[in-house]
């Protein structure tokens, strides 16, 4: 059974194993995309699959992900017409750019995946990462220009930062407190990404990771237990 999002956590426990409180759904989509890391890094050093096998990532980016010259192929030809190409849609995070973005990922998508099935439970989490997702590759080819392709797991896992956001922010307006704290998490993030694009330059993903971002609080609001009827008394209320 889902936590009521409306209470509080239990605290956390110094002797309990972290593997094995962490919800079944989370803990298959990190091994999915781990497996496929897995296969693309002994694959590009050369230890599986022969010497075609280094070029297994590229070939797989270029498979898998959901590029602006895609999305208007799919607006051409109809969204659903190719199945392949719109897999895309839903498939770019199985793929990423290097082993150190899969490990970062993973532990994003592990710690804010727990979090959140245990106060929606899986099934709504679900729901949460499949929106965000959407969104992420929606955003990016509809907004942006060009052939880079959007890949990785990210506006997923900040489709769960949106989440843990909105049931923070409904926590925190029930305890009486100041609901600008629920922000905090994405501000430094976006934060980090205003600095690095400053130092490093622009990186045009982040489109993606803000409409991720949305898709999962967005969601949340919709699934979250409680959280509609919640929302009709407020606006009733008002």
């Amino acid at each position: 059974m889902p936590r009521s999002f409306q209470r509080s956590l239990p605290p956390p426990d110094p002797g309990a194993s972290p593997i094995g409180d962490l919800p079944p759904l989370v803990v298959v989509i990190a091994l999915a995309i781990g497996l496929v890391e897995i296969a693309l890094s002994l694959g590009g050093a050369g230890l599986v699959g022969g010497p075609y096998a280094v070029g297994w990532r590229v070939q797989a980016i270029q498979a898998l992900g959901m590029s602006p010259a895609a999305w208007e192929a799919m607006g051409a030809r109809g969204l659903f017409a190719e199945p392949l190409l719109s897999l895309r849609l839903v498939a770019y995070p199985l793929v990423h750019g290097s082993a150190i973005q899969t490990l970062f990922a993973c532990a994003m998508l592990l710690a804010l995946g727990k979090f959140t099935a245990e106060a929606m439970g899986q099934a709504r989490t679900l729901v949460v990462l499949l929106v965000a997702t959407l969104a992420g590759a929606v955003a990016h080819g509809a907004i942006l220009t060009g052939t880079v392709p959007l890949y990785g797991a990210y506006p997923a896992a900040y489709g769960l930062i949106g989440a843990y956001t909105y049931l923070l922010w409904v926590r925190i307006g029930a305890a009486g407190g100041n609901r600008v704290g629920a922000f905090r998490m994405i501000g430094v993030l976006l934060g980090l990404q205003l600095a690095f694009g400053a130092l490093f330059g622009a990186n045009p993903l982040w489109v993606s990771e803000v409409a991720g971002f949305l898709g999962g609080g967005l969601a949340a609001l919709l699934v979250a237990p409680g959280s509609l009827p919640a929302l009709r008394a407020r606006l009733r209320a008002r």
